[in-house]
């Protein structure tokens, strides 16, 4: 199943260039064409699904073991010191392509990258109250 106004739907038919670097039977990684840093894959199913609440399970776990997979080889063949996984999933999460997409992304001692998200301590009476909401007792 696809969508035919998805840029990584046409990716997966061959109707727009990619540099793909691993296929699997239900997922692939090819290069970011706008890179965040040397080496900055995607990780897409192969299989339309707008974002994590709409993806079948099969397809998240194979992005999910795919992208592993990938970040191992950019260490291994890059040098990278650590890597980023970041999947964003609806617009107030920075989600700009529809189709689920796991983003591996190399990390260097020297690279720019500077992530917005900065951690500071959060509050204990508001951490109880999402905690109560979250839980299951």
């Amino acid at each position: 199943m696809s969508d035919a106004s998805c840029v990584f739907c046409k990716i997966l038919k061959g109707e727009l260039p990619s540099t793909m670097i691993a296929e699997e039977e239900r997922a692939v990684a090819f290069l970011d064409v706008n890179p965040a840093t040397p080496g900055h894959l995607l990780v897409v199913p192969r299989t339309h699904s707008q974002d994590v609440f709409d993806i079948p399970p099969e397809d998240l776990t194979a992005c999910t073991l795919l992208a592993k997979r990938m970040a191992q080889l950019v260490r291994d063949r890059l040098g990278a010191e650590g890597v980023n996984l970041l999947q964003s999933s609806g617009r107030a999460a920075w989600q700009t392509v529809f189709h689920l997409h796991v983003h591996v992304i190399p990390r260097y001692a020297d690279d720019p990258l500077v992530l917005p998200w900065r951690p500071t301590p959060g509050d204990p009476a508001q951490l109880s109250i999402v905690a109560a909401k979250l839980s299951d007792s």
